[in-house]
């Protein structure tokens, strides 16, 4: 036991301060020493420093309840740490700490499509800003998404997103692709209308690729100059 650790005890009246001798020494009883042991045996076990004390003076009954309390207390905090251990193991697969079970599928299924975690990690993102700023969409959006990874056309569009993440923006496959993706949106009648959670989709996917920037710019101009025709028609 180290100095410092008695003169703590002193501190907070768990163990008496001795006089200094002529020497200026603090000489310690026999009983200091018992009492010395008995705190730390308490303190090694668990017991809190606040409750010691009046179980160093406790009748025997009074201990045995004392020390029946704090183990149930120490059994709760076992508990409670175990269920973090959990929560943090499940930490190596983020979404199924946030995201709800189906959700989590469709993310899984995207992995076994060949889509790459970097897609599926932004995908996941899309998925948490839902949650917290339109809960309600999820049901039908999951919907939607099993029905999109159903159909060959939309898996093969989202390939080749996933594909162009790091090409130039000015690479002329993104004319093609930016082609393709239009006419898919054209023919799932997909309009221009963004809710909140979305636009920071967007903001977010951008972040990740200048080529996914152009993309949506694109997209979003021609949807506009549709709408706009349709206004003026």
């Amino acid at each position: 036991m180290t100095v410092r650790t008695v003169r703590h005890y002193h501190h907070i009246g768990l163990l008496p301060e001795p006089e200094r001798d002529a020497s200026g020494y603090r000489r310690y009883s026999a009983q200091a020493a018992v009492d010395l042991i008995r705190i730390r045996t308490l303190a090694d076990a668990g017991v809190p420093l606040a409750r010691i004390d009046a179980l160093l003076h406790a009748q025997p009954a009074e201990f045995a309840a004392a020390i029946t309390d704090i183990d149930a207390a120490l059994q709760r905090k076992i508990d409670q740490l175990t269920e973090y251990r959990g929560r943090v193991a499940e930490l190596a697969g983020g979404e199924r700490l946030v995201l709800p079970p189906e959700v989590v599928a469709v993310l899984d299924r995207m992995r076994g499509l060949g889509i790459s975690e970097r897609r599926v990690l932004l995908e996941r993102d899309s998925w948490i800003l839902m949650q917290a700023l339109d809960p309600h969409v999820m049901p039908q959006r999951v919907r939607d998404k099993n029905a999109g990874l159903d159909d060959p056309e939309t898996v093969r569009l989202f390939l080749a997103c996933d594909q162009s993440v790091d090409w130039n923006p000015h690479d002329p496959r993104l004319d093609r692709l930016i082609d393709d993706l239009d006419a898919w949106e054209i023919k799932h009648e997909q309009d221009g209308s963004r809710p909140g959670y979305l636009k920071l989709v967007s903001a977010r996917i951008s972040e990740a690729s200048p080529a996914w920037q152009r993309i949506i710019d694109a997209l979003a101009h021609r949807t506009e100059r549709r709408r706009t025709a349709v206004r003026d028609s």
